[in-house]
């Protein structure tokens, strides 16, 4: 059998020792997170002008005109739009910077 300590070194992770005293290097652990995806919702709100939510949708996601005015009145209508899903990493991303030009936005399990 191979010296699982070499094993696990070349990963990094640590190696266990169960009460039998047999080195086993830990499986890989997918993330359900990291499988699942997620959804930056952005929200109405009584501050910002429906041109310029629009024009945040153009300048950070590069959506077209349209895309993002189509997206704003869904913001606008229906009181909130998803405007964009994937990894959860990044959508949180998109969120903080969704923040940052001042719109509401939140994270959501796609």
């Amino acid at each position: 059998m191979k010296d699982m300590s070499a094993a696990a070194s070349m990963t990094n992770q640590p190696v266990v020792r169960p009460a039998g005293g047999q080195a086993v290097a830990p499986r890989p652990v997918e993330s359900e997170q990291a499988q699942t995806p997620w959804s930056v919702v952005v929200w109405d709100d009584p501050v910002n002008l429906m041109s310029y939510v629009s024009h945040v949708f153009e300048v950070y996601f590069h959506y077209s005109r349209s895309k993002s005015e189509q997206l704003m009145l869904q913001v606008h209508n229906e009181g909130k739009a998803v405007v964009a899903t994937g990894e959860r990493e990044l959508m949180e991303r998109h969120v903080v910077a969704m923040h940052g030009y001042g719109l509401l936005a939140t994270l959501e399990e796609a």
